[in-house]
């Protein structure tokens, strides 16, 4: 006999086929017995109203439908979130390219207006350059030809008028007898000639007929700026000389038309 034959094993002797369907057999017979006892008790015996609920399919199905659905909707709200980002963005890119074209036009039109205005300058200074040569060609031929600028009839009384005023203060707004501004003399020498002219410098240029510099006549308006926006008047006295109510400083004054060249001149008579 072994030495270890009398020490028993601590490990669990499987079972067999056989003994775990009989004790399955007992199991069930005692089930039987059971439900057969139960079946056959005493009719007012209270049944057993315990029971466990445990979930359905139908529950298990909602369920999962409620989370499908939810993340269905998740998705779709990221997808128009998505969608909406991009529309911005293209806005953005829009707006800033419009601007981009619009500073561009504005910076084209600005170097075109400066360009026309540098010519327009050009061109206001040669006209000044030829008048003023025309004016010198004009008073020297005047000079030797001096019954050409002798003032008669209206244009006599108006020269007339004029040359008197010499010397009298220059206030704005001034209409005689001692005090004038520029169109305030020029409309009381035309008073002289039975000639009612406008008030301002500006009306009394836009009146008669514009004649060139190198054609004046004595009781001709010369005025300075544009003829319908002249800021200055005065009235021409032949000889190439002219007499105005020129500033506070100077008064009424007769002047050499290269003193300052007038911008044009009118002719009413």
């Amino acid at each position: 006999m072994s030495q270890t034959a009398h020490i028993p094993s601590h490990r669990k002797p499987r079972r067999s086929a056989s003994k775990l369907a009989f004790r399955a057999g007992v199991a069930g017979g005692v089930l039987s017995t059971i439900a057969v006892a139960g079946a056959a008790g005493p009719a007012n015996a209270e049944p057993v109203t315990e029971t466990i609920e445990m979930p359905t399919l139908g529950s298990l199905d909602t369920d999962l439908a409620s989370v499908v659905s939810a993340s269905a909707e998740a998705s779709q709200q990221e997808a128009l979130d998505q969608s909406l980002r991009t529309q911005e963005d293209a806005a953005l890119q829009k707006a800033a390219k419009e601007a981009k074209k619009a500073k561009a036009e504005a910076d084209r039109k600005a170097e075109a207006e400066k360009a026309e205005k540098a010519r327009a300058e050009a061109r206001d200074r040669a006209s000044r350059t030829a008048s003023r040569t025309s004016l010198s060609a004009y008073s020297a031929s005047d000079s030797s030809d001096s019954t050409s600028q002798v003032a008669t009839g209206s244009a006599a009384a108006i020269v007339a008028f004029a040359k008197a005023q010499l010397g009298d203060a220059y206030v704005s707004g001034g209409t005689g007898p001692n005090s004038w501004d520029c169109s305030g003399l020029v409309q009381a020498a035309y008073r002289q000639a039975n000639i009612d002219l406008p008030r301002v410098s500006s009306s009394q240029s836009s009146m008669g007929t514009s004649v060139s510099l190198s054609s004046l006549q004595p009781g001709d308006i010369l005025y300075w700026g544009s003829r319908s926006g002249s800021y200055h008047v005065a009235i021409y006295v032949g000889g190439g000389k002219y007499v105005g109510a020129q500033n506070p400083s100077t008064g009424v004054v007769e002047r050499s038309l290269d003193w300052d060249m007038p911008s044009g001149a009118v002719r009413i008579l």
